[in-house]
């Protein structure tokens, strides 16, 4: 996870309610798919209960999943960055909560706001190299000579 364990604590109190007052709480069914690779990243989402897979198109194959995420972790990070579409699918493990935010409004609100948006951008940058940290690390761990060392 990235140094701030909750994009909310990445901010200052007043920026933070900025940031809530975009919120609206969903609940999720079990498997229930949030986004699929290539199309438009128009939200994200916090989890606040439950698990969502993150997957990956394989041709010819089931798609494979690269990583699960859980309570307080932020779902979904291409809404931030041009052309906004989905790197990989997502779908809920189980029942999910979760706090759903609309993309064009938090960009929108970043922008208006430099300090709330340097701690957006900053979370979600940490958050991505976190995760592509990981991700190396599981397939060093499978295709490596030796693996990462990392395990026992």
């Amino acid at each position: 996870m990235p140094t701030v364990k909750h994009l909310f604590d990445a901010m200052p109190p007043d920026r933070r309610r900025r940031l809530t007052e975009l919120a609206h709480e969903v609940a999720l069914p079990r498997a229930t798919r949030l986004f699929e690779e290539g199309r438009r990243a128009d939200r994200f989402w916090i989890i606040r209960t439950g698990r969502v897979t993150l997957d990956q198109r394989v041709p010819g194959r089931q798609a494979a999943v690269v990583e699960t995420l859980g309570r307080d972790e932020v779902l979904g990070w291409s809404w931030l960055f041009p052309p906004y579409l989905w790197h990989f699918g997502a779908e809920t493990v189980g029942p999910v909560e979760a706090l759903e935010f609309d993309a064009s409004l938090v960009r929108a609100l970043c922008e208006d706001d430099p300090i709330l948006g340097r701690a957006v951008y900053r979370y979600v940058a940490e958050t991505v190299a976190e995760r592509l940290h990981g991700t190396r690390t599981r397939l060093l761990d499978l295709y490596g000579p030796q693996g990462s060392g990392a395990g026992p």
